[in-house]
């Protein structure tokens, strides 16, 4: 693990503790029992690539990335755009997001919504189902093998997703041996921050050919998501570049090639 995820993981400890004492779990509404399952990777498996567009504030390797950020505004944009669905930060610290962009996204949009954190714990998932999210992350260098596979089975206890984050080949290999449908490949080297989207096609081989493959970071530009596509990505998640834009709805447009 490395030193960055060591840091960002006690100080999400320090915060769920937190939530923990302030809405303890019998004190949380419970979620719909009728929440509709499998919509996330519905969207995503729809012919051609797909864009999973991101509300985020900053990252702890750029800093501020959008001081000003109308939530629902911003998920509303991307689903006029035709994004496949929306990932939300909720992490408090180092992205300068909350639950609360979770709800307020779910209020202005339909699309399916993704929240990303570093889940840790079982009543993260519960926040999620809660608060609005259709599907979670989970990263597998933050966790353990027991650690992921109770989590990914509480998350589809309560009828959600997993999008199951991986860097490398024995990443993967643990993300595949819990059957996860949805693969996260990040392409950001998470010792060094360097951003490559070679992480991807030299992983995607690997992953079978029935799983979904979702391609995060490094997106810029068009010929990028091309060059994904080619590959056989199903998805690309976007953050940063749609957060830098003035607008991110025009800019997703772009990406997803309706503005030339």
């Amino acid at each position: 693990m490395s030193e960055f995820l060591e840091k960002i993981l006690l100080t999400t400890r320090e915060d769920l503790e937190r939530r923990k004492k302030s809405a303890p779990v019998d004190e949380i509404p419970k979620p719909l029992a009728n929440r509709a399952s499998g919509g996330f990777a519905r969207a995503i498996a729809a012919p051609g690539i797909s864009i999973i567009a991101e509300i985020k504030r900053a990252s702890p390797s750029k800093g501020m990335i959008r001081s000003r950020l109308d939530v629902a505004a911003t998920a509303a944009a991307y689903e006029k755009a035709g994004a496949a669905g929306v990932s939300v930060l909720t992490e408090e610290r180092y992205f300068r997001g909350s639950l609360s962009d979770l709800r307020e996204a779910r209020a202005a949009c339909s699309l399916p919504l993704l929240r990303k954190d570093f889940i840790i714990d079982p009543f993260q998932i519960l926040e999620a189902a809660v608060n609005g999210a259709d599907a979670v992350l989970l990263i597998v260098a933050a966790l353990t093998g027991h650690e992921l596979r109770t989590l990914y089975d509480e998350a589809v206890r309560m009828g959600l997703e997993c999008l199951v984050e991986v860097h490398n080949g024995e990443e993967l290999k643990r993300a595949l041996e819990i059957e996860a449908t949805l693969i996260g490949v990040n392409n950001r080297n998470l010792r060094t921050f360097k951003v490559g989207l070679d992480t991807t096609l030299n992983m995607i081989e690997s992953v079978p050919s029935d799983r979904l493959v979702v391609s995060e970071s490094g997106i810029r530009d068009r010929a990028d998501v091309s060059l994904l596509a080619e590959a056989g990505v199903s998805a690309v998640l976007v953050g940063e570049t749609l957060m830098r834009s003035p607008d991110p709805g025009k800019k997703l447009k772009e990406l997803m090639g309706q503005i030339i």
